[in-house]
Parts: structure tokens; sequence; C-alpha cells
């Protein structure tokens, strides 16, 4: 059952981003064999994208909560993969996220975005981790996921309380 929840939530979240082009987690396909290196750029991408995203989103409505933390702990994610690309000698990718943020219209529509996004992101990663992965890697896709799985409860929450963040200081 939730190999089959899986497979629906990526067949969804690739169809959505099909018109736009794909990176990160909307280009992982379940049934493919991924090597490490494709793993750390998907990651690579989908943490990019989180991160471009939230950014953008706390722009556009002058909030903080929940994105500025869940950015922050987007940032750390990103250093952590860069940890595995030095260790595994792949090359650092340059990732434009530019041509892929799409900014919402509403704070609700951003909290589902964010649902969505960690939906797919946990998707990911329980992808790459069914396969046979080396000790450090293992753990931190595993801390990646759980990171993840916070974050969409904090979104959901967000959404369950009609969508609206905290707004910033002007002090």
């Amino acid at each position: 059952m939730k190999k089959m929840n899986m497979t629906i939530i990526l067949t969804v979240m690739t169809a959505a981003v099909l018109s736009a082009g794909t990176i990160g987690s909307s280009s992982v396909d379940v049934d493919k064999f991924y090597s490490l290196e494709d793993m750390f750029r998907y990651a690579m991408e989908d943490e990019h994208m989180a991160l471009a995203e939230y950014e953008a989103i706390m722009e556009k409505f002058d909030v903080d909560r929940p994105y500025a933390n869940i950015a922050k702990s987007e940032e750390t994610h990103i250093s952590y993969l860069n940890k595995l690309y030095e260790t595994y000698g792949f090359d650092i990718p340059r990732i434009d996220t530019d041509a892929h943020v799409v900014i919402p219209s509403s704070l609700a529509e951003a909290a589902q975005v964010g649902v969505d996004a960690e939906i797919a992101n946990i998707a990911m990663y329980e992808k790459f981790l069914d396969q046979d992965l080396p000790d450090d890697v293992r753990e931190v896709f595993t801390f990646l996921k759980n990171g993840s799985e916070n974050h969409l409860a904090s979104f959901q929450r967000q959404l369950a309380a009609g969508g609206g963040g905290r707004f910033r200081s002007r002090a």
C-alpha cells in the first residue's frame, strides 16, 4: 500500500510539472534504479527548489513563519548534500531554479504548495532509501526525509489554519 501511494504521489507530481520542465523530485521515476550521482542531483535540485520557493513566498507575502525556519533548514539540507558530493568526488552542480519557481497567489495556496512539495520530497527520499546505499548516504537521506516530514507537518498546520503566516516585524 505504501509503495502504491508513493507511486500515485510521484505520478501526480510529475504530471503537474511537465509543462514547466522537470527538476528534483518531480523527475524521479519509482520504477527506475538511480546511481548515487543521480540521487544527489535530484536531491540537490529538490532542496534548492524548496529554498527558492519559500524565499519567494516570504518576499511576496512579507511573512516569516513557517517559511523562514524551513528555508534555514533547506540551507542545512543543501550543506549536507554538498558534503556528500565532496565525499564521493562528484562535481557540485549549479542549480538554476528561476524557470521553475511558481509563486502562489495566496498564502493558502502557498501552504498547499508546501504540502505538495514536501510530500513529493519524502516520496523521493523513500525511493532512494529503498536502494542499497552506503551508510553515510543512507544517514543523510534519512535525515533529509525526516526534516521534510517535519516541514510537511508545519505546512499542514498552516493549511488547516487557513494558510496564514506570521508577518515580519516592521521595526
